[in-house]
């Protein structure tokens, strides 16, 4: 699952934490994780989990 963001500014969550070796690609290809809109694993805002949102496009 993609690192919990370290803070939030106005709402929006924050992590300026340098990315471990697995959490580069984690953001954005999380298999784990059912959620498609999720906090970026380094940076401010979201991210789009592709993972999830595959798998919501196959089940219809």
């Amino acid at each position: 699952m993609a690192r919990e963001p370290q803070g939030r500014f106005l709402g929006v969550p924050f992590n300026w934490r340098r990315p471990r070796r697995g959490d580069v690609g984690r953001g954005v290809w999380d298999r784990d994780d059912d959620r498609i809109i999720t906090p970026k694993n380094y940076g401010w805002g979201y991210t789009v989990n592709f993972s999830a949102l595959t798998r919501r496009f196959r089940r219809r």
